[in-house]
């Protein structure tokens, strides 16, 4: 009697993972099937549940013009979700002794020496204060030429832009400062940013299908790659090269660091799931990757190393990153508490994550 008691609560508790798993699976499906017919979602979305998929699919076109499909092995441009990657290869170096997380960048890019007392932490946490490459570039490069992260240190150097804020001052997000950070792991390991990570982090972790990539600087041919579309005037899809070399995704194709790091959903899991555990880094340097840093004054700046930081009464303790660049629209979430994962991959550019994402969390948590 007690056996089959024990077969049947074996049995209704498989039953109601399973229904609910289903459930959870056709709730996701059903939103962003109609995301997807809204023209609001292109790409692939991985969600996780203790490093367990619960729901993975792919919507849309890789290419237009040809009509390859989106499939889960699909490899985007992850944009600013690349810095992490960036942040991690720093941490690394530290362990390594290479480096000190509060050595002035002036140590390794001595050119850029009238920038004082800027650190390598303040280029990690964005409280570094120093201007945007972007604008700068926009005004001061020659845009028949790729740019590369040596040409910010050099261009920097020749015009002495003023810091925004003296460091540690405030908070102010920086992709400048990462493609600093790139050219330091550089200079530090003697390997170009790509062979560091690919080294340290991809090979280790079997990401396989993880890489650097500048389609214009340094152009190769990758099979399952989705092309990044932006909308025109007119509302048609095209990809951004149609504007021309004065594009600044165009001229800026050469740097690094800030994004550039192109990956699929699948990879990230792996990469979520390394984080976990003691692989690459130890507890102690995840404190300093999944904490928010603190300016001078005291006021929280909800980032940390390459990661911002959430904590909410519902979800517990949330890390998180997005990436957007023309083309792509990307987005990692990592629930630390509860150990679940949103993996969100778009090669469209106008498509808005945020709009969903709360009912993704809703749907998750049941």
């Amino acid at each position: 009697m007690r056996r089959t008691f024990f077969l049947i609560s074996i049995g209704l508790l498989l039953f109601n993972l399973t229904f609910g798993q289903s459930a959870q699976y056709k709730q996701l499906d059903s939103l962003f099937g109609a995301l997807y017919k809204q023209q609001m979602f292109n790409g692939n979305v991985l969600i996780a549940d203790k490093g367990k998929i619960v729901f993975e699919k792919s919507y849309g076109l890789a290419n237009e013009q040809t009509g390859q499909k989106i499939n889960n092995q699909t490899i985007f441009e992850l944009a600013s979700v690349s810095k992490q990657f960036t942040a991690m290869g720093i941490v690394l170096l530290e362990k390594q002794g290479k480096l000190n997380y509060d050595d002035k960048i002036s140590k390794y890019i001595p050119e850029l020496a009238f920038y004082g007392n800027i650190s390598i932490r303040n280029l990690l946490n964005h409280t570094g204060g120093l201007p945007d490459y972007i604008e700068f570039f926009e005004q001061k490069w020659d845009k028949t030429k790729i740019a590369t992260n040596q040409d910010i240190v050099n261009v920097f150097a020749k015009y002495k832009p003023e810091v925004i804020f003296q460091p540690g001052e405030k908070y102010e997000y920086s992709d400048t400062g990462y493609t600093l950070l790139a050219l330091i792991i550089e200079r530090v390991s003697g390997r170009t940013f790509g062979q560091f990570l690919s080294e340290n982090i991809f090979q280790p972790l079997k990401m396989k299908n993880t890489l650097i990539y500048r389609s214009r600087f340094e152009p190769k041919k990758i099979d399952n790659y989705a092309l990044g579309y932006v909308t025109d005037s007119l509302g048609h899809k095209v990809l951004p090269n149609s504007f021309g070399k004065e594009f600044y995704t165009y001229y800026l194709d050469g740097i690094v660091g800030d994004g550039t790091v192109n990956a699929t959903t699948a990879d990230l899991l792996k990469w979520d799931r390394a984080l976990y555990t003691d692989k690459l880094i130890d507890s102690k340097d995840k404190e300093l990757l999944f904490n928010s840093v603190k300016t001078n004054d005291g006021k929280e700046t909800n980032y940390g190393f390459g990661w911002f930081v959430g904590n909410s009464k519902k979800y517990g303790k949330i890390v998180y990153h997005s990436g957007g660049w023309p083309g792509y629209s990307t987005y990692i979430e990592r629930h630390l508490d509860n150990d679940k994962t949103i993996i969100i991959l778009q090669n469209h550019s106008e498509a808005k994550i945020n709009s969903f994402l709360q009912k993704v969390r809703t749907i998750l948590y049941n």
